[in-house]
């Protein structure tokens, strides 16, 4: 446990890992069915009596700052269809100590939010998208809403949300042709293109390593049209590496959890819509914060159960996958974790 910025203690897992970002989900409903994400038909969705209120995240936001969280990312679920999120930005917007505040979105309702969101105090965006081919969004979302997204992300992009980022999901025979369309169109409108190797996060997305295309190959097909030269990561605990087109029609990014996973550098957590503390996207495991808040327990002792749990700290998941998959004796659905609908990306 470590004190550097003015009241603010800073806690290492085993592993020495600060805790530094928090991704806060506010809501596990979504407009959309993609298949890696929320493949089952129905779902047994949260009781919204159990979801927690903006005043309820508010403090915990508070907390996970004074505990050493520098950036948030309000996830989902789809965070859009939380009525009246911008009050919500507003309050974590002006929380001491927070330097980055974005939003991940699939953008179907950003067009008449987005000026909302910016006056409350949001500069920035993740927009999920697979394709931009109106039959195969209509195949991979289970919805009609193509049109709707581009004209979020372009609304976003007038009013000067900045970086724009798109995140989209590769898939071995499902969406691959659809790297280079996806390349020409994010350097059309200055977006930062970030490519994800399909992960076998949830427990019911059917995930089979032939499906998932790594990092090389997506990179292969990218530099066959547009030179790349890699530019690193932008910190040693981001996700993506990052490269610059050679020409310099802007950035690209991959994130290859699977072929090059990146556990020693992870310093973000989850919280769940319902307010359960999460330090794996692949975890099984939750510490539950609502109870807490719910019942009368101070701020020291939250923070006291935020700091035992991060502590305790030991989730490297990606990488013994992989060491598994090298040894072929990686069995996919062997080990329950919780659905990403749940948790966010």
């Amino acid at each position: 446990m470590e004190v550097d910025r003015v009241g603010i203690v800073g806690i290492k897992d085993t592993l020495g890992r600060e805790l530094r970002e928090m991704r806060i989900s506010v809501t596990d409903r979504c407009n959309f069915r993609c298949s890696y994400c929320m493949p089952l038909e129905q779902y047994e969705w949260i009781d919204r009596r159990e979801i927690l209120t903006f005043e309820e995240i508010t403090r915990l936001a508070g907390l996970f700052l004074r505990s050493g969280v520098e950036e948030i990312r309000i996830t989902g679920g789809e965070p859009l269809l939380r009525h009246g999120l911008d009050t919500l930005v507003s309050a974590l917007a002006g929380l001491e100590g927070l330097r980055d505040l974005s939003l991940t979105t699939n953008a179907s309702h950003l067009k008449n939010q987005a000026a909302r969101l910016m006056r409350a105090g949001l500069r920035r965006i993740n927009v999920s998208l697979d394709t931009i081919h109106p039959a195969r969004f209509r195949a991979l979302t289970k919805r009609d809403d193509l049109a709707s997204v581009l004209e979020g992300l372009m609304t976003a992009r007038l009013l000067g949300l900045a970086p724009i980022k798109i995140n989209s999901v590769v898939q071995r025979g499902v969406n691959d042709d659809d790297i280079l369309p996806l390349v020409d169109f994010a350097r059309r409108n200055g977006f930062w293109l970030r490519f994800i190797e399909f992960m076998d996060v949830g427990n019911s997305n059917h995930w089979v390593s032939e499906r998932m295309m790594p990092k090389r190959e997506i990179l292969e097909i990218i530099h066959a049209r547009y030179p790349l030269e890699e530019a690193g990561r932008s910190d040693p605990s981001a996700p993506a590496v990052n490269y610059r087109y050679v020409d310099r029609g802007g950035d690209i990014g991959v994130i290859a959890s699977v072929t090059e996973p990146f556990c020693a550098g992870c310093t973000r957590a989850r919280l769940t819509a319902d307010g359960r503390l999460v330090l794996c996207l692949f975890s099984d495991r939750s510490v539950d914060l609502k109870r807490l808040l719910r019942t009368g327990a101070d701020d020291r002792e939250i923070l006291a159960t935020i700091r035992s749990a991060w502590e305790a700290r030991t989730d490297r998941y990606s990488e013994e996958r992989l060491e598994a998959m090298k040894a072929g004796e990686y069995e996919p659905g062997s080990r329950r974790k919780i659905e990403m609908i749940s948790i966010g990306g």
